[in-house]
């Protein structure tokens, strides 16, 4: 019965009483137990998810109305928040942190009888690109276990690669669906920004923070994006657009026109087999009647700069709240220490290196007489690239880009390298600045035997135009 391929042939199997939800549950369960080696999960809701299961079987069995994801197995990246049960953030300053409330998307997937599993392992605090910055040790690559899955949301792409769940969310700041996606040969999608409700969602950089999806396919992506997108009286940042039916907007013969960076696929620091492969596909899509036409993009080296100028000083300021006082972890203190003592002594053994790193990072960038210098000049460039983006989709619909410069990198390869480490996100942080959707879809395979896939982005809003053009491109 198992394993699974997509949410329909899943749900007709349940009308047609060739499974249940509780053996769906079970089988997830059993699956999760033999592969724990992968650590892509921190906690696995056995108990609850059976629970659930039942009543959404009794549903069936008794012909009730039942929800978009009935009987869905789900899993959530550890910074969303799922009442009653523990969100850490991956950090020793959160463990064993439990959320009062569900997060938006959350409520959504429980209304339309989606059934969540568990938390996955993930960079702390969503910080980092390989997903070995978690207190809770890292995630391995299901298809080579030397191997990263890619980060922050490694462990939600590591379930849906191995089959631990059906789909998961993750949280793309500057790439955190799409590297680890493109890493893992799965699909994975951040919507525009403002598409889903941030309520829930622990802060990393809050212009930037985008929940997104991982799937097996385009189609399941678009039912998942369908649900948990729309307006939120929690969230003021949030858009109050309608919410098409993206899952039964997929198909069109519609011949697109698709720009790509010159400098993106010339760029040195791009594996030379995945250029060619994206090159030889680009003539593919011409061949087809598409229209892909290079364009020049002078500011793609200023990108990963201005994002972290940004994104850290906003984690600066957003993490500030993890003291010690209200909740979390608390360092033992001395009868002598005070207040200050309290706040060093705590973040320091609570926050781990990579965090610290971007919280000084982020406080240096904001503190008087480098303000100006960074901050202020990082939100200059930030405007440039939305004007450019602005020119680029009056005239195409889409924008074509490799999702990471390499496949996946060995475990503890780069951890020693920051820089390079950073620019990992090369190709993924142009679209949080500018807070337009993408998507990485896996279409290639390596020399190397690991998977590599292709990005695509689409204006603001346009997730409709987006996930056609990766149907079609990639079976859904």
């Amino acid at each position: 019965m198992f394993p699974f391929s997509s949410i329909k042939e899943y749900q007709e199997a349940l009308l047609s009483a060739k499974v249940t939800c509780v053996d769906a549950v079970a089988y997830y369960a059993a699956a999760i137990e033999r592969k724990q080696h992968l650590n892509a999960y921190l906690e696995v809701y056995v108990a609850d998810a059976m629970a659930q299961a039942a009543l959404i079987d009794t549903k069936i069995a008794q012909k009730q109305p039942l929800g978009k994801l009935f009987g869905v197995i789900v899993g959530l990246k550890d910074v969303i928040c799922y009442k009653n049960h523990v969100v850490s953030a991956a950090s020793k300053i959160l463990d064993r942190f439990t959320s009062i409330y569900n997060a938006t998307a959350v409520e959504k997937l429980l209304t339309e009888d989606a059934i969540i599993i568990g938390r996955h392992n993930c960079d702390e605090f969503a910080m980092g690109s390989s997903n070995e910055n978690s207190a809770f040790g890292a995630v391995k690559n299901a298809l080579d276990e030397t191997k990263v899955p890619g980060g922050s949301s490694g462990g939600s792409a590591v379930a849906v690669q191995a089959h631990l769940c059906m789909v998961a969310l993750g949280s793309d700041t500057g790439g955190s669906v799409r590297q680890p996606a493109d890493f893992c040969g799965v699909v994975g999608l951040k919507p525009t920004y403002g598409r889903i409700s941030r309520y829930g969602l622990i802060a990393y950089a809050s212009s930037f923070d985008q929940i997104g999806i991982f799937a097996n396919n385009v189609t399941d992506a678009a039912l998942v994006l369908e649900v948990i997108a729309g307006a939120d009286n929690f969230d003021s940042t949030v858009s109050t657009k309608e919410v098409p039916s993206y899952s039964t907007l997929l198909a069109t013969n519609k011949k697109f026109k698709f720009a790509y960076f010159k400098e993106a696929l010339d760029h040195n620091g791009l594996d030379t087999e995945i250029a060619a492969t994206i090159k030889k596909h680009i003539a593919h899509l011409q061949a087809q009647g598409h229209t892909v036409e290079p364009i020049n993009f002078d500011m793609l080296n200023y990108v990963v700069p201005t994002y972290y100028i940004l994104t850290t000083a906003e984690a600066s300021s957003n993490l500030s709240r993890f003291d010690g006082v209200k909740f979390g972890y608390r360092a033992p203190l001395k009868p002598s220490d005070d207040l200050t003592e309290l706040y060093k002594k705590t973040r320091s053994e609570g926050f781990g290196k990579e965090v610290q790193r971007r919280i000084l990072l982020g406080t240096f960038v904001l503190s008087s007489g480098y303000f100006d210098a960074y901050f202020t000049k990082a939100q200059q460039v930030r405007r440039l690239l939305c004007n450019t983006t602005t020119d680029i989709f009056a005239q195409y619909d889409g924008i074509i880009l490799p999702t990471v410069p390499t496949t996946a990198f060995t475990i503890g390869e780069k951890s020693d390298n920051q820089i390079e480490m950073f620019l990992a996100d090369i190709y993924t942080v142009f679209a949080n600045l500018v807070g337009i959707p993408a998507i990485s879809i896996p279409l290639f395979k390596h020399s190397n035997g690991m998977p590599f896939g292709l990005q695509l982005m689409a204006n603001h809003f346009e997730e409709v135009a987006l996930q056609q053009m990766a149907a079609t491109m990639l079976p859904s």
